[in-house]
């Protein structure tokens, strides 16, 4: 299903399509948001999915998907970074190790705090997962038992990934890398918000991830799934035009993104539109 939503993309564009539309969460918005990069074509987002990160650091409304083709007749134009990992586009993050575990259980997409205090203190005090080692760029954080790479750092150290980002065209990936501790005090940071064992760093370089074995299991996105080790992460800045409403709830937040008035399309119903 995922490739199929990036060939129906593809072949929209080859129809001449000049606006790619999708309705969908984190996952389906990076397949057509790749193909709305390599196209050069203008990109919507219609948060329909579970947690819709990438849309509420847009500053758009997800409780109203549809007050998202406002962008349409009073839009403006954003340009935003894209995140590589290996040949796989991500819009918000990819994570490794005890992160990657989180996405695995299917309790992930309906409950992300419960489910990160239920399963990172034992994943991290059992040092269950692989072997990781990471380099960013002359860096290599010693040891760490789980990764987050970010598409634009968080604002705040948030193990679990539900932080916010203030920019998402700084040209930066933001890499957290976690130590174990106990149990009980894994459990405590992360009902409180706090940091436990956190390396935290915003890099233009490329992060590169070992694993001691051929295939790394991540969570890209929220979505389960596994790349060949190592897998080299990388940020392609300002790759997409992103077409948002001008007055949207949570603009306060991306005020970082330089903007331009969004040019209407030739043909607006040419845009894809997927569910």
């Amino acid at each position: 299903m995922p490739q199929d939503l990036a060939t129906v993309a593809r072949r929209a564009v080859d129809d001449s399509a000049d606006l790619l539309k999708m309705a969908g969460g984190d996952g389906t918005q990076a397949l057509v948001a790749e193909v709305a990069a390599e196209s050069g074509l203008p990109f919507m987002v219609i948060p329909a999915g579970t947690c819709n990160h990438f849309a509420m650091d847009l500053g758009l409304d997800r409780e109203e998907p549809s007050a998202a083709l406002e962008a349409l007749t009073d839009g403006v134009e954003l340009r935003v970074d894209l995140g590589y990992a290996g040949q796989r586009v991500f819009v918000n993050n990819v994570s490794f190790g005890a992160y990657a575990a989180l996405v695995q259980d299917p309790a992930y997409q309906d409950d992300e705090l419960g489910t990160a205090v239920r399963i990172l203190p034992e994943f991290l005090a059992g040092h269950e997962g692989p072997e990781l080692v990471v380099h960013v760029g002359p860096l290599t954080p010693g040891g760490p038992d789980d990764v987050l790479v970010s598409n634009n750092p968080y604002q705040v150290d948030d193990p679990a990934g539900l932080g916010r980002r203030a920019h998402l065209d700084s040209g930066l990936l933001g890499v957290l890398a976690a130590r174990a501790e106990t149990p009980a005090e894994t459990a405590a940071r992360l009902r409180s918000g706090q940091p436990h064992g956190l390396t935290r760093l915003a890099t233009p370089d490329v992060v590169v991830v070992h694993a001691d074995g051929p295939i790394l299991p991540a969570g890209l996105d929220g979505e389960a799934v596994s790349l060949p080790s190592p897998v080299r992460c990388r940020i392609s800045p300002r790759a997409i035009r992103v077409w948002v409403p001008r007055h949207r709830p949570g603009t306060g937040t991306s005020r970082g993104l330089r903007s331009r008035p969004a040019r209407s399309a030739r043909h607006p119903a040419g845009g894809l539109r997927l569910r």
